[in-house]
């Protein structure tokens, strides 16, 4: 007779042994992460990479892990930066924006910012890879696709983009695919997100229509814009109906990387008050400035392309403010065309131009002491406009002495103080031509792009980069060997001038940020974006910042602590 198999005491039946617990490879051992290594570390792969696969695939999974992974630079090359962008409900313009923050520059468009990243001189340690997943779920993902296509083809950057099998993926001439639904080592994500690469059917499928918006704010309400998230801000007013909401939707259309960038509802409800055009809704600026009073700035007027009361002054090349005499309140505008109007610093309202014009445009302007406005125009070469008061002897004889070696050594930037006439150069060096002799020092590695200097105490030269350094110089000392400011962009402009509690300095770079530094008392630097291209700053004998971009003219004037 058969023996019985022993029972628990109570009865049941004993459990069945529960099977042995499953391993999932770490992902960096899997044959998609070394494909994705090889490439990253192949100085001669495309600079696109395509991580495709059905859901459930393991793409985001991957990509994060690439994000974290950590690789050694080799000696004598630079770190390769991976910047992390999810696309999941953006539009192109979302993308464009913050793609171009995280890079350094500043674009309007996708087409401004393939464009930026062709031809800017931002400063970088190394490569940049740009890691961008859920195309698939892109709130408009035929333009970032398009978007992505061009990215591919430029230089200094490479591209991995997550694409479901079955979305169009962007095209380049030379392209990597890393396709996972060939990987037989991975192991789909456990529980997997269906919003996220989730489970399901892992065949082709088609392009996703754009999801739905959650949580979109009233477009029209300034204070739901302020205090929504900046990106599905953006989506909506790109890819709603053509509905202008008395004004908003241009305004933030104009500053919106700014937009997307600032710090908080107040600091966005500043920039978009600043973006206001004039036929705006007239309820919208009292909203937006009560909403704006915890921003450190105030501000006083603001013209933009289109605007006709009062009207616009035109594209800003260069900014400058009066030395003082009659014209003390005067803001010096000039432009890409070499015209510079005259505008009173209260309201911007016109008070004529400067008789002279320079042909071929003016990459900088010094007005002196005395009313002369020196000029320098695009080839480098020095111009001088008499004012109404005579002028020294002496002067007229250093002016003469600089335009002569500038026509030999041409310029990159220009700055006067009483006596003295300071220049910049393509090689770094700055040079302060004065009465008493000539004084250099060689601040800047790269190309000189901007110089200021002030009359003072101790008279000092400012000076800004092609290396994102804004230095000081006393002529006849040593340059402080610290910067008084570093960015990774290059400066663009510089301006500074005494005001009530003391000499300060506005420095604007290639990225779009423009700061306000004072050089007594230790009182705060502040900061703006106005959201295009800053081509020029000025700083005014009351103190008030003047911001100038291609469409815009902006006074602001700093406030609270």
């Amino acid at each position: 007779m058969p023996s019985a198999t022993p029972s628990p005491a109570d009865g049941r039946r004993p459990s069945p042994p529960a099977p042995p617990a499953r391993r999932r490879t770490p992902i960096g051992t899997r044959p998609g992460a070394g494909a994705l290594l090889g490439w990253l570390t192949d100085p001669d792969a495309p600079r696109l990479c395509l991580v495709t696969g059905g859901p459930g695939s393991g793409k985001t999974a991957l990509l994060g892990w690439l994000a974290a992974h950590g690789t050694r630079a080799r000696r004598g090359r630079p770190r390769t930066e991976r910047v992390p962008v999810p696309l999941a409900g953006q539009s192109a313009l979302g993308v464009a924006w913050t793609l171009a923050d995280r890079l350094g520059v500043v674009a309007g468009t996708p087409a401004d910012l393939v464009h930026a990243l062709a031809t800017s001189e931002a400063r970088r340690s190394g490569r940049t890879v740009l890691l961008l997943t859920d195309l698939h779920a892109a709130a408009e993902p035929e333009a970032v696709t398009e978007l992505l296509s061009g990215l591919a083809e430029v230089g200094r950057i490479r591209l991995v983009v997550e694409t479901r099998t079955g979305t169009r993926p962007p095209r380049a001439a030379r392209t990597t695919v890393v396709d996972l639904d060939l990987d037989l080592d991975l192991d789909p994500d456990p529980d997997p997100d269906p919003a996220h690469d989730g489970a399901g059917d892992r065949g082709p499928e088609p392009t996703p229509s754009a999801p739905p918006l959650p949580g979109l704010p009233d477009l029209s309400d300034p204070a739901a814009v302020c205090a929504a998230d900046p990106l599905l801000v953006t989506t909506g007013y790109a890819t709603a109906s053509a509905d202008d909401h008395g004004g908003l939707r241009d305004a933030w259309l104009r500053a919106g990387q700014a937009l997307c960038a600032a710090d908080g509802p107040a600091d966005r409800a500043l920039v978009l008050l600043t973006a206001l055009g004039d036929g705006a809704d007239p309820r919208l600026r009292p909203a937006l400035a009560e909403r704006a009073a915890p921003a450190p700035w105030r501000m006083r007027w603001a013209r933009h392309r289109g605007d006709v009361s009062p009207p616009w002054p035109g594209p800003v090349a260069v900014l400058g403010a009066t030395a003082g005499g009659p014209s003390a309140e005067l803001v010096l505008v000039g432009d890409r065309t070499g015209t510079v109007r005259l505008l009173r610093e209260a309201d911007a309202s016109g008070e004529g131009r400067l008789a002279h014009r320079v042909a071929g445009g003016i990459t900088a302007l010094a007005p002196t002491a005395d009313g002369t406005v020196l000029l320098l125009d695009e080839r480098g070469r020095l111009h001088a406009v008499r004012g109404t008061a005579p002028r020294p002897p002496y002067l007229e004889r250093l002016t003469e002495a600089v335009s002569t070696t500038l026509s030999r050594h041409p310029g990159t930037a220009l700055a006067a103080i009483a006596g003295s006439v300071v220049v910049g150069d393509r090689l770094g060096s700055v040079h302060a031509f004065g009465v008493t002799g000539l004084h250099q020092a060689a601040s800047h590695s790269g190309r000189v792009t901007a110089v200021t200097a002030v009359e003072s105490e101790t008279p000092f030269v400012c000076s800004g980069g092609a290396d994102g350094t804004v230095r000081l110089w006393t002529p006849g000392r040593a340059p402080v060997p610290e910067p008084l400011a570093e960015r990774r962009a290059p400066v663009v402009a510089l301006h500074a001038a005494p005001a009530p509690g003391g000499p300060l300095v506005a420095a604007a770079w290639a990225d779009g940020r423009v700061e306000l530094i004072p050089m007594e008392g230790g009182g705060p630097r502040r900061a703006f974006r106005p959201g295009p291209a800053v081509r020029a700053v000025a700083v005014t004998a009351t103190g008030a910042l003047l911001v100038g971009t291609d469409e815009s003219l902006i006074c602001l004037e700093p406030h609270g602590k």
